[in-house]
């Protein structure tokens, strides 16, 4: 494992992006990128809490700001302005993001007050970029990391709750059918998802601190320990492959220094489809 980041205070949201690594450090509120020389720049700032991002096909940063209930553009001089009113559909925590190649993005909402809140099922929604929102996909059990495969044709969802990553057909409207078990995860509870070159995905267990790569039907292909919680995972897309892994110690005392880090290691394949 090489640390390449310390100090978050809660990182999430990890995505490979113009030859930099970005994350989500949702403590503190903003988004951080990394260079090649490890060199950290804020390049945004929402007091949100989830705040996951995801890229435009034309590269402009997309945030997804749970606490207004809001879709967030970044645009060329660094402006934020509102690209989809997420507000009216509910307002129960908005988490995961994912764009696929014609600007569509997935969000999803975890359904209930996490963690205080009885649980519920979540859903998903389609955010055009005309603005226009609708809901997709319902009944999930915490739905959290979801990916597209490159084909565009498959969206992936991590249910956290389920022990599953679960699988839709994405119609050429960007409406989604054919639900259906892609994965069983038995004892892991999957949290931010990536999907590698050979059709693989990786997914992050938090409860018990690793990253694990399967294939469709559920096959382990790979496990990596982290030492730590483990939230999201991103896989490089140049140079040799790396496993980009975000997380932190879980449930430690307000008053703990930051423990989140980002860390890469040696992955069989790199990074495909979306994010």
């Amino acid at each position: 494992m090489d640390v390449v980041l310390e100090g978050i205070a809660f990182g999430e949201s990890p995505r490979w992006h113009d030859r930099r690594l970005w994350v989500s450090d949702w403590g503190r509120g903003r988004v951080v990128s990394l260079a090649p020389g490890g060199t950290a720049t804020i390049e945004a700032e929402v007091a949100s809490f989830p705040l996951c991002i995801d890229f435009t096909p034309d590269g402009r940063l997309l945030l997804v700001s749970s606490a207004d209930g809001a879709l967030l553009r970044r645009e060329r001089d660094g402006t934020l302005v509102p690209q989809a009113d997420l507000s009216t559909h509910a307002t129960t925590p908005w988490n995961d993001i994912v764009v696929d190649g014609r600007g569509n993005a997935y969000i999803n909402n975890i359904g209930f007050d996490f963690p205080e809140g009885e649980p519920r099922p979540g859903f998903v929604v389609l955010a055009t970029p005309d603005g226009g929102v609708t809901r997709v996909a319902d009944d999930l059990q915490f739905p959290n990391g979801m990916a597209i495969t490159a084909d565009g044709t498959t969206l992936v969802v991590a249910e956290s709750y389920a022990e599953q990553l679960t699988a839709y057909d994405i119609a050429d409207d960007g409406t989604l059918a054919g639900r259906r078990v892609w994965a069983a995860t038995p004892g892991d509870h999957p949290d931010g998802i990536c999907i590698d070159a050979t059709g693989a995905v990786w997914y992050a267990d938090v409860g018990n601190g690793h990253c694990r790569r399967v294939k469709e039907g559920g096959e382990v292909l790979d496990t990596v320990g982290f030492g730590r919680g483990a939230f999201s995972c991103t896989l490089s897309r140049e140079g040799d492959p790396t496993l980009c892994v975000v997380g932190q110690d879980f449930n430690t005392p307000e008053d703990a220094p930051p423990s989140g880090i980002v860390a890469g290691f040696p992955a069989p394949a790199s990074g495909a489809g979306f994010p």
